[in-house]
């Protein structure tokens, strides 16, 4: 049995974050593309900066699968600085001397935003498999209406990486007008295959844990923790190039001279991978696991059009910047070329990097030179076309 104290912490996170919260009525709901209404709804987010008197420096930044509102803070849960604070910050790419930025909780999120974890109103009960499945779309819409509430009418950009990029994605189709740059990074239009079935996996690593419940672990004052750190084991693989493992890890053994023959974590690379496991039961719920995976396995923008991507872009006057890892495997470069072709056939204004390291999907939340130096540069061009300067 999981120790009450990080139960009651997660439910706590889940309904009353340690971040701003806006609560939306029950008559303004958030319509998801389940066809099922969610009244009343909360977005949990953070800023940083000041808006200025025009609210034309505002950026959005998107979270990935497993972060969160904490982009630029001391993480509430962890105490560890934020997910971006490579990119965000006082005199960083993302200026928050310069700029107004904001970075809200997904929906299906466990940190403040309405997830599976939020108490359902109807019940007094956390939510769990009650609340509808999530899509990329509703996520944006969320954070739409969170927008409305600030009163901004266009972000000056909407950033992210990996799912977060989807987002951005997402928002440049559903919303052109309000968005006047975008920097989708190492991410796809489209959830592979392959990426499916790594989810997959996690998510049965999660449902095959005895303390799943079918998902109603909180009422029962338990926890799949060993499923979902599972799960996170698995996936965090598919962060990392093997280049990276090898450089880090090899085959070095873990606290010993001589393999145990047992069972027990030999390899270095095996203790890592437990700690990583370990680390984010602390942080993450469960169910929020599987919703946000699934969120990602439906995007498919442009089966949203006809089957063609170009059309969602078709006459934006977005800028965009599209940034690829020439060792990310998870969402390779030809996801973004294939991003880039659809945006030149829609006549749209955009710029393509492909960055050449060995550190894998992980490296745009990393200390990349060249991942700072072009968004450094792309900002200040769009900058000075949006009159920022």
């Amino acid at each position: 049995m999981a120790p009450m104290a990080n139960l009651q912490g997660g439910l706590s996170e889940a309904d009353n974050p340690n971040s701003l919260i806006v609560r939306f009525p029950e008559s303004d709901p958030l319509i998801t593309d389940a066809g099922v209404d969610i009244s009343p709804f909360a977005i949990a987010y953070q800023t940083y900066g000041v808006l200025n008197a025009a609210k034309s420096n505002a950026i959005l930044i998107c979270h990935a699968l497993t972060g969160d509102q904490h982009v630029a803070n001391i993480h509430p849960v962890t105490e560890k600085p934020g997910w971006w604070s490579t990119m965000v910050g006082p005199g960083k790419p993302i200026d928050t001397d310069r700029y107004f930025v904001i970075c809200s909780n997904v929906v299906g999120g466990c940190l403040g935003t309405t997830g599976p974890a939020s108490t359902n109103p109807g019940t007094g009960k956390p939510y769990g498999l009650d609340l509808p499945v999530i899509t990329i779309r509703d996520m944006v819409r969320a954070q739409a209406k969170l927008i409305d509430h600030l009163g901004i009418e266009q972000l000056f950009c909407v950033a992210g990486g990996s799912m977060g990029g989807m987002q951005v994605l997402q928002w440049a189709a559903s919303y052109p007008q309000r968005v006047f740059c975008a920097m989708p990074i190492a991410t796809a239009a489209r959830h592979s295959s392959q990426n499916i079935a790594f989810h997959e996996v996690g998510r049965q690593a999660i449902m095959a844990d005895p303390n799943w419940l079918g998902g109603r672990y909180f009422e029962n004052e338990v926890r799949p923790t060993k499923g979902l750190a599972v799960a996170r084991m698995a996936a965090h693989i598919t962060y990392l190039s093997d280049e990276a493992l090898h450089r880090k890890f090899g085959r070095k053994l873990q606290d010993r001279e001589s393999p145990t023959f047992s069972f027990d974590a030999d390899f270095q690379i095996e203790s890592y991978l437990r700690h990583q496991g370990s680390s984010f039961v602390e942080r993450f719920d469960a169910n929020s696991y599987l919703y946000v995976t699934r969120a990602m396995d439906y995007f498919d923008l442009a089966a949203d059009y006809d089957g063609s991507l170009a059309r969602a872009f078709k006459g934006s006057k977005t800028r965009f910047c599209i940034v690829s890892f020439t060792s990310d495997w998870l969402f390779p470069t030809s996801n973004s070329r294939a991003i880039v072709h659809a945006l030149n056939a829609g006549g749209a204004s955009v710029s393509f990097v492909e960055i050449e390291t060995d550190r894998g999907h992980d490296a745009f939340l990393l200390d990349v030179p060249e991942l700072l130096a072009t968004s450094r540069g792309f900002l200040e061009s769009a900058a000075r076309a949006r009159g920022l300067a």
